[in-house]
């Protein structure tokens, strides 16, 4: 193969490294220009299918005029505290945002507004149990993340909260094994009653 050809190749994957590795966005590049905070209470727990929780976001007052003027979009997600991400790999946190698994439930996209918004989330039966905080993301018109929020401090530490899913087992058969319990004890009561008499006769 000509050695210009061979340049030619190497150049094109050079070329393709550099164009991956630029498009990607890392999470410590991110300015936290949102403020975001949920319902829940710290150390609330609620329960997956029956609870809500309301968000609310804004931005950060304190920046300069003009901080959001490139935001078109805010992406709010459900998102496990480092408690629920111990010797779990398919939750690992990652600084490029293609590959953290962070926060992977997606409660909604909404477009940004200067003055703030709010949405209520009903919690999802799918969602597992673990401890969760919130965060939200703006998004430029390119539905690229330029910039964050969350309900937690930067260690992920504080103001988290615990959901509790559902187990898989369906009412009726918790009903069913507690009527056999029952029934359970009352044959065993009447069968000893029934032995006394007998031994008594």
């Amino acid at each position: 193969m000509p050695s210009s050809l061979l340049h030619q190749i190497a150049t094109f994957l050079l070329l393709l490294c550099f164009l991956r590795t630029s498009s990607a966005v890392l999470f410590s590049s991110l300015h936290q220009a949102l403020i975001v905070t949920a319902s829940p209470r710290p150390g609330q727990v609620l329960y997956a299918g029956v609870d809500q929780i309301r968000v609310s976001w804004a931005l950060n007052g304190s920046l300069p005029a003009g901080t959001g003027a490139a935001y078109a979009k805010v992406k709010i997600s459900l998102c496990y505290a480092p408690v629920s991400q111990v010797d779990r790999r398919w939750r690992k946190t990652r600084d490029d945002l293609k590959k953290d698994k962070t926060c992977p439930f997606k409660i909604t996209t909404t477009p940004y507004a200067s003055v703030g918004g709010s949405y209520d989330y009903a919690v999802e039966r799918s969602i597992p149990t673990a401890t969760y905080f919130v965060r939200a993301y703006a998004l430029d018109s390119s539905d690229v993340e330029v910039a964050y929020g969350q309900t937690t401090d930067a260690k992920k530490t504080t103001n988290l909260f615990h959901i509790i899913g559902i187990s898989g087992r369906h009412a009726s058969l918790d009903i069913a094994a507690a009527c056999f319990s029952a029934f359970s004890v009352l044959a065993l009561t009447f069968f000893l009653v029934a032995e006394k008499r007998k031994a008594k006769q």
